[in-house]
């Protein structure tokens, strides 16, 4: 599988990047069954939260052996810095571990919610002391929603972060804004070295009343031509890779199209732009 280098951090993460979140709701033989999958393509880059129901503790048996094999990612969805601190080092505990390669500042959608984790006492100077301890190396920041290339562009100039995590998608590039305010986020990510992973890649659009038949939260692409072209959409663009899907049942089909990525043409790009228009957006303007 393709590698790219992880920005400043320097690690040369494959293209597919274990979306631990398929593990929230599995028992310890399902996850153990999927890890192999993920062996088995070489994947070497992991990003898990504690929010992720039993993810972390059916990581742990595995990280415990193998840890120097994945650059592994954690994140904390606390506000504050104390709240932060204790979340990261439960998390440790879980997933058998002494350090985090990256740890972030997990789901910000609001410029509310970014002054909360930068400003004194907020989740950022958590960050901050567990890298001066050496719990951590890099500090990254994550967001869902049709604001977080303009969330994180103003991110990225209140604080140096080594990473982000955002979604893109076919679909969400309908709206012109969004695709505008994505390139002009990878772009200043590529100026400062920044990591950049995508989240989403595989959405054909909410649920709405549909009936959920998947533990993600959004309505995915199920097809392996259409994963395939999604992914190749997604990995065209100047990032380091894709979180899988959040079901394990995607994982294989995730890391097939990953495996046998494409570029994608700026002209077939638009192409499967103008086709979205056939779905409905996950994010929309509120």
């Amino acid at each position: 599988m393709e590698k790219r280098r992880f920005g400043r951090t320097e690690h040369n993460s494959t293209v597919a990047i274990f979306g631990a979140a398929a593990f929230s709701k599995v028992d310890q033989a399902t996850a153990d069954e999927s890890m192999e999958a993920v062996l088995a393509h070489g994947v070497n880059h992991i990003d898990v939260a504690p929010s992720y129901g039993e993810a972390e503790l059916r990581l742990g048996k595995w990280l415990e052996r193998d840890r120097e094999r994945f650059f592994l990612g954690c994140k904390t969805m606390e506000r504050d810095q104390s709240g932060a601190a204790t979340e990261l080092k439960k998390s440790l505990e879980r997933l058998r571990v002494d350090h985090f390669d990256l740890y972030q500042i997990h789901a910000i959608t609001s410029m509310v919610e970014l002054d909360s984790v930068t400003q004194a006492g907020g989740a950022l100077d958590a960050l901050l002391e567990a890298k001066d301890k050496g719990l951590i190396k890099f500090i990254g920041i994550t967001g869902h929603g049709v604001d977080s290339p303009k969330i994180f562009i103003e991110a990225l100039q209140r604080f140096d972060f080594d990473t982000v995590l955002f979604p893109l998608n076919a679909g969400q590039c309908v709206s012109s804004a969004f695709r505008s305010a994505s390139e002009e986020l990878l772009s200043i990510c590529k100026s400062k070295d920044v990591g950049t992973m995508i989240i989403k890649s595989i959405t054909r659009g909410p649920w709405g009343e549909n009936e959920q038949t998947f533990d993600t939260w959004y309505e995915p692409f199920t097809e392996m031509e259409d994963i395939h072209a999604h992914v190749n959409f997604a990995l065209s663009h100047e990032v380091t890779g894709i979180c899988t899907a959040g079901d394990v049942r995607l994982l294989p089909l995730v890391l097939d199209a990953c495996e046998d990525f494409q570029p994608m043409s700026s002209g077939s790009q638009q192409n499967m732009i103008e086709a979205s228009k056939a779905y409905e957006p996950l994010f929309t303007q509120g």
